[in-house]
């Protein structure tokens, strides 16, 4: 299994980083701000058309300009759903979905999480999935990307107030990155034998002789940019293990490389738009090693499988259960752990079904705030607040004021990042305290004991760090549940950009020092390592003990 283990991550990296270079330079043209080609004229009209003037906006205006965005998002979002039964293009009648059920998938939506407590193709509507959930696919990637270049700019500026305009940055992320891409995934996906039609569902007799309907709809428009977007979710209640959403080999390498595309291009595009190229390449190291390093103990630890199963009468432990066999037990642990080191709900095994190691490595990529690449912005802006947090642990051991980029790094940038990094912590723990002291917590649980805790563990893991894949097993479409998981998104996503954004306004006000015989090179492979221990001693610190209660010790349950 080494050999192809090692070929398969090896194919997907570099793939990977041939397509994310280019991209990001694209990118980095972006939060330069300069006037694009081609679409120049179209951007003129666009921006008389709307009002939306040159003028740019200190963190403050651009924060209010977000938030403001995604809150009307959340409201049209929530109607839709709650008024489905009375919308167009809903061939099978589908009701309204009930007041927690339509905040909860409004909220998760919003927050680029994807959270789903139902099945797709019995509980929402063609229209409900196109202008609702699919929209919001759009603007809800386009915020994260939005802020991080805010971020971007307050390292590569100096000495001035503003960050760009935020209209602006939403508006061009969506008609010159997200659509085009978008649109040549689907492409690509239709040509496999992703659906994509309005047809009614189609009835049919299985081999037992049961009468059922097939399912139809727009599926490969919502499959690309819940990809590219890293935003997760599924048209099917089976996600990408469902034959209509993920039919192939080749969809299924697709849709790995579309989940990692733009966090890793914005690697590059932090490189180029703060004048230094290493300093994008070091953060996309500490990446791809903490990611490889995760892959290969999946990869090993559902390889090895259960030795129980031997006890069984099996003729192998090889852990199978809840893998497509059209991707088997490789391609499966990598998409598990690209799809939770980034911002992704999408999945094309059960997490449930996984073994106790190979589950706890995608539930501890959450914890951590999916800054393994992450989500499309999220992932960026998080793991530079690692970086902030490295350079300031490295400023204390030499006695001098922590600096990253030519800008010291005061106590108001340190007390917003530790708000920031502790915010999720806090939703997960709180959350996951809350629903195992609760009766109203436990009576979603199907599967009592260690395993049970695991799944609730994963559930609100999944939520605050917004993220959206489900462990399985839990019931979660309940007004608890429901709520509980809308304060952990909604909190989750903006609790963190509120502190990134001061984050930003700070440093863009500053003067770049000149780097002086102590300053700590941040681009070379001390650095890199200092990040990457950072990153895990902070996820150690806090999720050891929980992670202890679960997966660990669900796997010391069955060692002999």
């Amino acid at each position: 299994m080494a050999a192809p283990a090692f070929l398969l991550i090896a194919s997907f990296l570099l793939v990977l980083l041939l397509l994310a270079k280019p991209l990001g330079s694209v990118l980095a043209r972006f939060v330069e701000d300069g006037p694009l080609p081609v679409v120049g004229k179209v951007e003129k009209w666009l921006w008389s058309f709307t009002g939306v003037g040159n003028e740019e906006m200190d963190w403050k205006r651009y924060l209010f300009a977000i938030l403001l965005f995604n809150a009307l998002g959340l409201a049209v979002l929530f109607a839709i759903l709650m008024l489905q039964g009375s919308l167009p293009l809903n061939p099978q009648q589908l009701p309204g979905l009930s007041w927690h059920l339509a905040l909860n998938t409004a909220v998760s939506f919003v927050a680029n999480t994807n959270w789903q407590s139902y099945a797709g193709e019995s509980t929402v509507s063609y229209f409900s999935q196109m202008v609702g959930l699919t929209v919001q696919n759009f603007l809800s990637a386009a915020t994260g990307i939005a802020v991080v270049f805010a971020l971007i700019r307050a390292f590569a500026r100096h000495s001035v107030t503003t960050l760009g305009n935020a209209w602006k940055d939403l508006t061009r992320v969506t008609l010159w990155v997200l659509l085009p891409i978008s649109l040549i995934i689907a492409l690509v996906f239709i040509q496999q034998g992703v659906i994509q039609n309005f047809a009614d569902y189609q009835p049919y007799t299985s081999l037992e002789g049961a009468k059922q309907l097939l399912p139809m709809g727009p599926v490969a428009s919502q499959e690309a940019i819940k990809m590219l977007g890293t935003n997760g979710g599924g048209f099917f209640n089976a996600n990408s293990s469902h034959p209509f959403e993920n039919p192939t080999a080749l969809t299924n390498f697709v849709q790995m490389l579309a989940i990692f595309l733009i966090p890793a291009a914005l690697c590059f595009t932090f490189g180029e738009a703060t004048g230094d190229a290493r300093q994008g390449r070091a953060i996309l190291w500490s990446m791809s090693i903490i990611f490889v390093v995760c892959v290969a103990v999946v990869m090993w630890a559902e390889t090895q499988g259960n030795s129980h199963f031997l006890t069984l009468g099996a003729d192998s432990a090889i852990n199978m259960e809840g893998k497509e066999s059209r991707f088997g037990i490789l391609a499966s642990s990598l998409f598990s752990v690209v799809t939770t080191a980034a911002s992704c709900g999408a999945v094309n095994a059960m997490h449930d079904s996984f073994t106790a190691p190979g589950g706890m490595i995608p539930l501890w990529l959450m914890q951590i705030g999916e800054v393994v690449f992450g989500g499309v912005g999220s992932g960026l802006y998080g793991m530079l607040l690692f970086v902030l947090l490295a350079v300031f642990i490295a400023g204390l051991m030499i006695g001098r004021t922590p600096e990253y980029l030519g800008k010291k790094i005061d106590v108001r940038e340190m007390k917003m990042t530790a708000l920031a990094i502790l915010v999720t912590p806090a939703l997960v723990l709180l959350g996951t305290a809350l629903a195992m002291m609760t009766d109203a917590g436990r009576a979603g649980i199907y599967n009592p004991g260690i395993h049970g805790f695991s799944e609730v563990l994963y559930a609100v893991s999944s939520g605050a760090n917004n993220n959206g894949s489900a462990f399985a097993g839990l019931s979660a479409n309940t007004p608890f549940w429901n709520l509980l998981l809308a304060v952990c998104m909604l909190l989750g996503r903006f609790l963190v950009i509120i502190p990134v954004m001061a984050i930003a306004g700070s440093l863009v006000a500053k003067k770049a020092q000149p780097a002086g015989v102590g300053t700590l090179p941040t681009h070379g492979a001390l650095f890199i390592g200092l990040l990457i221990g950072t990153v895990l001693l902070v996820g150690a610190l806090t999720f050891i003990p929980a992670l202890a209660l679960g997966p660990v010790a669900e796997h010391l349950s069955l060692v002999k």
